[in-house]
């Protein structure tokens, strides 16, 4: 039986890199939340009495002129590293000391050693002195970490050793040092860097997941011990100069303001959070789009498609076997299309065709190709790939599935208004909810994952609207084609309207063929209603041709489906096709 415990009076933490910057503001917030002993770790030296001329001198250019007129006093030449190190000694100095104060004004205990995490031997030595006069030491706060932020082919080994050793090797020597065994509380200072990855980070990244891994491992072997991994993003403070925010600004990332971003860390060391090992708080790391060249590239991605791995798919069952839905091979199309172009996004979808459907029975290939192929770019502002997935059989002979023209851009440009809406409702077709689904011949055969269609609104010869509300699914149900920019699951159930209408008025059904265009101006929400707007363009005896227009109750379009054509099937040939 695992025993929970809480951060009490009794509890001793050890802080690295706790006595500045942010590690410090959350050490003075969990403090004033639950007063403790703090034993703060730093390379900085506290200085017992600063010279004369600093006294009462608190702006930064003001102390910097006294540094450089006190070095000419002693007939030294003042340069910018000699007086930014004398700045720094001060400065530094006098944070620690406001942190200590500001931790003991709650009532808690603070003690600070000037120590590197990364002298294992000093760290050892030190910290057995500090445990005799606290008693030992039940939790960690592992916040210690430096910055050498260069493309990845300017950096040093040395840039390496610095960035690396902080994290990684000072806490192995944080680890060595205590008795794991009484050790309640592990909290590990990450990064969205590592989560995500980022530009001239390669070294940061790295060292922040394997904090990451090493959370989850430290779990496994101590299930007892609250161990989370933090990924923060950048802070409103810190290591975020104001060039670096106005460059977050401009890509859509927000920083951390101070008050909120300690306050998380408060509740992420509460017992109720016991089971979570790993959190990311922070926006995704949005890359910089990457300029674009004139050479067309091609590109060749393979993916081994399982049932295990798409539990999603028991969802979308056609004639007793799973089938590949055409929205979540459009899906891997855009998704695949963005990974490979940071900071564009996908904004629309041509000439859309399914050549031949991926079923999950025998015929099922051991793997499928996506073939991309660049064929025009517009002044890197958007750009256009070929989109294929094709597999080869047993014999080897190639089957093309699924072909599409994607567009990414830099800019989404401005949503539309649908000018047609109309969500009166006329009571015709008084079905709602689940009863849309698998309750006989005439329903839609699709499962919880594509449901569902809440009711019908209106419909007409040409003409149905219907409100939709798509519950998000768990990520592992998502499998290899999870939400992102696009959401297959809702779009899938946005053309489920043509299937309604068919059944009404001529008791058919339907399955995807091509599309002419497809337009998204915004994410189609989860978890709270939109609605589809279906436009009948022309019917045949076997395809019907139908816009979908998916908005929100203003009519705020969030995707365009323009020109789908999709095959007419008698209901039960649904059930018997193979």
């Amino acid at each position: 039986m695992t025993i929970l415990t809480q951060i009490n009076p009794s509890s001793v933490l050890l802080v690295s890199g706790g006595a500045r910057g942010i590690t410090a503001e959350c050490t003075i917030k969990l403090a004033q939340h639950q007063p403790c002993k703090f034993i703060l770790l730093g390379r900085s030296e506290v200085l017992k009495t600063e010279p004369d001329f600093a006294h009462d001198c608190l702006e930064e250019s003001a102390l910097k002129k006294r540094i450089m007129e006190n070095l000419l006093v002693q007939g030294e030449k003042p340069t910018p590293m000699s007086v930014q190190k004398i700045y720094h000694q001060i400065a530094s100095s006098r944070e620690i000391k406001k942190t200590l104060a500001a931790i003991q004004e709650t009532g808690a205990q603070a003690e600070y050693i000037n120590v590197d995490v990364t002298d294992k031997l000093a760290l050892q030595e030190k910290l057995a002195i500090a445990v005799k006069r606290t008693g030992s030491i039940t939790g960690i706060i592992h916040g210690a970490g430096n910055l050498a932020d260069k493309l990845i082919e300017k950096k040093t080994e040395q840039d390496f050793e610095k960035v690396y050793a902080a994290k990684v090797q000072g806490l192995e020597n944080i680890l060595y040092c205590v008795n794991l065994n009484q050790i309640q509380h592990l909290v590990l200072f990450s990064s969205v860097s590592g989560f995500y990855g980022n530009v001239g980070q390669s070294d940061y990244a790295i060292a922040n997941e394997i904090l990451n891994k090493s959370a989850h491992l430290i779990k496994q072997n101590y299930p007892s011990c609250h161990v989370v991994a933090i990924n923060w993003g950048g802070w409103d403070n810190g290591m975020v100069t104001p060039e670096l925010k106005k460059a977050f600004a401009e890509r859509g990332i927000e920083v951390i303001p101070v008050d909120v971003g300690t306050q998380m860390l408060v509740k992420e060391v509460d017992c109720s959070h016991h089971q979570t090992t790993q959190v990311v708080i922070g926006n995704p790391l949005v890359l910089p789009p990457a300029p674009l060249d004139s050479e067309l590239r091609k590109y060749s991605i393979r993916r081994r498609m399982t049932l295990a791995k798409n539990p999603f798919l028991q969802d979308h069952v056609i004639a007793g076997y799973p089938v590949l839905p055409a929205t979540c091979a459009l899906s891997w199309m855009i998704h695949a299309c963005e990974e490979l172009y940071p900071g564009y996004k996908y904004f629309s979808a041509s000439d859309f065709k399914v050549l031949k459907g991926v079923i999950f029975n025998n015929t099922l290939a051991n793997e499928h190709i996506l073939e991309l192929q660049e064929v025009a770019k517009n002044n890197s502002e958007s750009l256009e790939i070929q989109a294929k997935i094709l597999a080869k059989n047993h014999e080897g002979k190639i089957y093309y599935h699924f072909c599409a023209l994607i567009k990414l851009v830099i800019e989404i440009p401005e949503a539309p208004i649908y000018e047609s809406l109309n969500l009166t409702e006329d009571h015709v077709i008084p079905t709602t909810g689940k009863d849309f689904y698998q309750n006989g011949d005439s329903s839609l055969f699709h499962g919880a994952a594509f449901q569902q269609i809440t009711r019908v609104l209106n419909i007409s010869p040409n003409k149905i609207t219907v409100e939709c509300l798509w519950q998000k699914i768990a990520d592992q149900q998502q499998g290899q084609f999870p939400v992102n920019w696009h959401n297959p699951y809702a779009i899938d159930l946005s053309t489920q309207s043509l299937w309604i209408w068919l059944s009404h008025f001529h008791q058919e059904a339907c399955l995807p063929g091509h599309l002419t265009l497809s337009e998204q101006f915004a994410l189609t929400p989860s978890n709270e209603p939109f609605y589809v707007s279906c436009e009948i363009k022309g019917k045949t005896e076997s395809s019907a041709t139908a816009n979908f227009i998916i908005h929100n109750r203003q009519g705020q379009v969030y995707t365009r489906i323009l020109g789908a054509k999709a095959v007419l099937l008698p209901m039960q040939s649904i059930k018997q096709r193979a």
